[in-house]
């Protein structure tokens, strides 16, 4: 019998915009604000990292909301604090100073095992390597969040293969992670992340690690399952390309983060 990892997983409409894209091809991302209150609220967020005997403040006074349905780029130089900020918002580190909501879950109130359900029902999170586990298959990469949740495979192989199938991979399901592409390595990534049927999607530099045409093939595909299984998505990117194509862009910039015109940024 398999033995199974044990692991925690980081699970009123208006008429859509689209954004063009450098080559002249158009993605669209409907956008789906509600008249009600945001998904997401950052209160006041401050982090400090100890450096020796000083104190080295990464960020402060951050507050930002994110609608139901929007597709957020977040920017910033190396270093600014982006994914530092992504492990905040999925309860996988603590602020400083400040508050997290979910809707209406207080993150920074939760225990640990409070935390760990919160990331694998409503988070998933993909990051710029794929982190598959390498004895695995594709399929059983997928499944995973399903499997360390309590499903059985039987249960869980048919859901691995429809995702397998959303981000065109239903003929890999058999492969390890070793014998896929950068490309197809990081789509089984987002299948996992999206298999339980999270609410947000936080997405750090997924396509850091890829070549541009690779890169853009991956961002059409969480622009298109954005789109579909109506995510709230949050993106750090160093792709001012892909940001343009957001619906909201923020810039963490000398601690501080301000929200500025996606049409703005550098084609």
């Amino acid at each position: 019998m398999r033995r199974w990892p044990i692991l925690l997983f980081l699970p009123q409409v208006d008429e859509g915009w689209d954004r063009m894209d450098p080559s002249g091809g158009r993605v669209h991302l409907t956008r789906q604000v509600a008249e009600e209150e945001p998904l997401l609220r950052v209160c006041g967020l401050k982090k400090v990292f100890r450096s020796g005997e000083s104190d080295l403040v990464l960020f402060e006074n951050l507050s930002f909301e994110v609608k139901r349905g929007e597709m957020l780029a977040i920017v910033g130089e190396s270093g600014a604090g982006k994914s530092t900020l992504l492990h905040i918002l999925s309860a996988l580190d603590h602020a400083s100073a400040g508050d997290v909501y979910c809707a209406q879950l207080k993150l920074n109130a939760l225990s640990a095992d409070e935390s760990a359900e919160f990331r694998n029902r409503q988070v998933g999170f993909v990051w710029q390597s794929h982190y598959l586990l390498p004895e695995f298959t594709a399929a059983e990469n997928v499944a995973m969040p399903l499997l360390v949740g309590g499903r059985s495979w039987a249960e869980a192989a048919p859901e691995a293969s429809r995702w397998l199938r959303e981000v065109g991979l239903q003929q890999r399901g058999h492969h390890r992670a070793g014998e896929l592409s950068g490309g197809e390595q990081q789509r089984v990534a987002l299948a996992r992340a999206l298999i339980a049927g999270p609410r947000l999607l936080l997405a750090d530099e997924p396509t850091g690690d890829l070549d541009g045409q690779t890169a853009e093939a991956v961002f059409k595909l969480i622009a298109r399952l954005h789109r579909e299984h109506q995510l709230t998505s949050l993106i750090a990117t160093h792709s001012f390309s892909f940001a343009r194509r957001c619906h909201r862009v923020l810039r963490l910039k000398q601690g501080r983060v301000e929200e500025i015109r996606p049409e703005s940024l550098p084609v």
